[in-house]
C-alpha cells in the first residue's frame, strides 16, 4: 500500500545547501485520497494469483504478532483491567507490520478494489478473485502462526495458555454479537486504509494505524484475521472444536465487509462524487 509521495525542492545550483525540503505539506483532499486508493486498487487487481496468495499468507502469519504480544502481556501481568489495558496497547503491532510491510490483509480490500469498482463501474470479477485468494491465504497464515505457537514448544506454556484463553473468549459469544462487533471492526480498519493513503509520512502512518487499531483491541471488536490466530491456538490446544472457529469466522467476515464497504467506501465515494458537477 504505497504512501502518497511528497514533492521536494531541487537542490541549489552547484550542490550547495542542505537536504531537499518538503513543500507539498497541504492536507490532501478527499479527491486526492480517492485517486491514491484507486491507484493502489488497480495495482493489486493486476497482481498474479500466486503473488496475492503469498502476500496474503505473509499477512496472516504477521498478524500473529498481535496475538503473541497481547498473550505475553496477559501471561506476565495477569487478568487485571490494568494488564488488559497494557495488552491492548500492543494490539496494533500486527496491523502496523502488515500494513507498512505491504502484505495483503483482507479487511483493507473492503476499501481499495471496491472504491475502484464504484468509480469505473467495472472490476467486479477481479474484486471477487482478490477476495477469494486473500481471505483463505490470510486464514491459512493465521493457522500456521498458531501451529508454530502451540505445537512446536516455541512459546512458554503460560503464553500458550493465555493465547488459548483469549481465543476461547473471542469465540464464546453469539453470532449476532460477532457480526455487529465485526461491523465496527471493519469500519475502523477500512478507515485506517483510507487515512494511510492520505498520509505524508511513515511516522504519521504508524500513529494513525496505532491509534485506530488500539480502539479495535480495547473494544474487543471482531476482526476476521486478527483473532484467528488466538482461536486457532485454542483449537490446536483442544480447547475448542474446529467447527467453532468457522461458526465465528462467517459472521466476523460478513460484519467486517459490511463495515468496510458501507461505512467507509460508499460514504467516501459519495463524499468525492457528490462534490462533482
Amino acid at each position: 500500500m504505497p504512501l502518497r509521495r511528497l514533492s521536494k525542492k531541487p537542490e541549489p545550483q552547484g550542490g550547495v545547501g542542505g537536504p531537499p525540503t518538503q513543500t507539498d505539506l497541504d492536507r490532501p483532499t478527499a479527491d486526492d485520497i480517492y485517486e491514491q486508493v484507486s491507484r493502489n486498487a488497480r495495482h493489486e487487481l493486476e497482481r498474479s494469483a500466486i503473488g496475492l496468495f503469498i502476500s496474503g499468507l505473509a499477512g496472516g502469519i504477521t498478524m500473529g504478532l498481535t496475538a503473541l504480544s497481547t498473550s505475553i502481556v496477559i501471561a506476565q501481568l495477569g487478568q487485571s483491567p490494568a494488564a488488559k489495558f497494557i495488552a491492548d496497547l500492543l494490539y496494533p503491532i500486527g496491523f502496523i507490520a502488515v500494513i507498512l510491510g505491504r502484505a495483503q490483509l483482507f479487511t483493507e480490500n473492503t476499501l481499495y478494489p471496491v472504491a475502484l469498482m464504484l468509480a469505473e463501474r467495472s472490476h467486479g470479477l477481479k474484486t471477487l478473485r482478490l477476495w477469494a485468494i486473500v481471505l483463505p491465504s490470510n486464514v491459512m497464515g493465521a493457522f500456521l502462526f498458531a501451529l508454530l505457537a502451540v505445537r512446536t514448544g516455541a512459546l512458554r506454556p503460560e503464553f500458550v495458555a493465555a493465547m488459548t484463553r483469549i481465543g476461547q473468549e473471542a469465540a464464546g459469544v453469539t453470532a449476532s454479537h460477532v457480526f455487529w462487533s465485526g461491523v465496527i471492526g471493519g469500519w475502523i480498519i477500512a478507515l485506517v486504509a483510507w487515512l494511510v493513503s492520505g498520509s505524508h509520512s511513515i511516522t504519521g502512518s504508524v500513529m494513525l494505524i496505532w491509534l485506530l487499531t488500539f480502539v479495535v483491541g480495547l473494544g474487543g471488536f471482531a476482526h476476521c484475521i486478527a483473532a484467528s490466530g488466538e482461536i486457532f491456538a485454542a483449537v490446536l490446544d483442544h480447547q475448542l472444536a474446529i467447527s467453532r472457529y468457522f461458526a465465528w469466522l462467517l459472521p466476523a467476515t460478513l460484519g467486517n465487509i459490511c463495515g468496510g464497504v458501507l461505512m467507509v467506501t460508499l460514504l467516501e465515494y459519495g463524499q468525492v462524487k457528490g462534490g462533482e458537477d
